[in-house]
């Protein structure tokens, strides 16, 4: 018995700080469109499909990271959009749907990545929706960091990513 109330009360940090960890809070592609248009952000997509190893990895691994939660519920309205999802979508006054006409994928993923299926992508756009770019692959918090920094504020449109990168100090892991 001694034991256990030892393990519990060494255990006892740990948990509180876990339990204190910051989810990302993930919208549909709806909310954060009308969201940014009251409370200007960027937006910004996680595309995945349930079948992607590697975005299971972006899940477990980068987004629950402290430093990378915080900064996409601060400074985006993150979306997490299943490319093959089946619901249809209405966005930018357009509605998008997934008819099979494009195989498995949803017409507001092959849109959004530009026709490059590779999975995971994540996707920046501005407040107004407009896209800026996506970027393809599995990226660890110390590599999604910068983007995200980067796609936050106004840098991508004052420097390029390369002299961005000459002054950057990340915080995560």
């Amino acid at each position: 018995m001694k034991k256990l109330i030892i393990i519990l009360l060494l255990a006892a940090p740990a948990l509180i700080l876990s339990a204190q960890a910051e989810n990302v809070k993930w919208y549909s592609i709806e909310e954060a469109a009308s969201l940014a248009k009251s409370n200007p952000r960027p937006i910004f997509v996680d595309a995945y499909t349930d079948w992607c190893g590697w975005c299971k990895k972006l899940d477990k691994d980068t987004f629950s990271n402290p430093v990378i939660a915080e900064i996409l519920n601060t400074k985006f309205y993150a979306v997490k959009f299943d490319a093959e999802g089946k619901e249809p979508v209405t966005f930018q006054g357009r509605k998008f749907v997934n008819d099979g006409s494009l195989g498995k994928t949803h017409q507001l993923a092959y849109a959004l990545l530009q026709g490059k299926l590779g999975y995971p992508t994540v996707v920046f756009l501005t407040a107004n929706s407009e896209l800026i770019t996506p970027i393809s692959g599995y990226k660890t918090p110390a590599q999604i960091e910068p983007l995200l920094v980067y796609f936050a504020g106004t840098s991508w449109q004052k420097q390029s990513y390369e002299d961005f990168m000459k002054t950057f100090t990340g915080k995560a892991q």
